[in-house]
């Protein structure tokens, strides 16, 4: 049986969604939690957003820190993880672009 989860508030208690349905408490939660590989993505949208908050529109830290409801030392860590991020994919993409043209070795 595949069940495709739904992210949102559930309606009910677990316990009462859980008899209604004659399944366990534990099938509840999983039917409205978010998948990992979700998670992850929202994470590093949430990073990106917060370093394109702070370089490119150029707010404070201060400012950042209370628009995205977080403490300075939260955005800061997560705008530096998120610069990190962007280089490395940079550099990821200059070495492809460095090794395009060359002619492989072995076939």
């Amino acid at each position: 049986m595949t069940i495709k989860t739904i992210r949102k508030k559930r309606p009910l208690p677990a316990k009462e969604l859980a008899e209604a349905y004659d399944v366990s408490v534990r099938t509840i939660y999983r039917w409205n939690s978010q998948t990992r590989e979700d998670w992850i993505d929202e994470q590093a949208t949430l990073r990106e957003s917060i370093r394109a908050y702070h370089d490119d529109d150029g707010h404070s830290w201060a400012a950042t820190a209370e628009h995205f409801n977080m403490t300075q030392g939260a955005v800061r860590a997560r705008a530096y993880r998120a610069r990190k991020e962007r280089a490395a994919e940079a550099e990821e993409k200059a070495r492809n672009e460095a090794h395009k043209n060359e002619v492989p070795l072995f076939e």
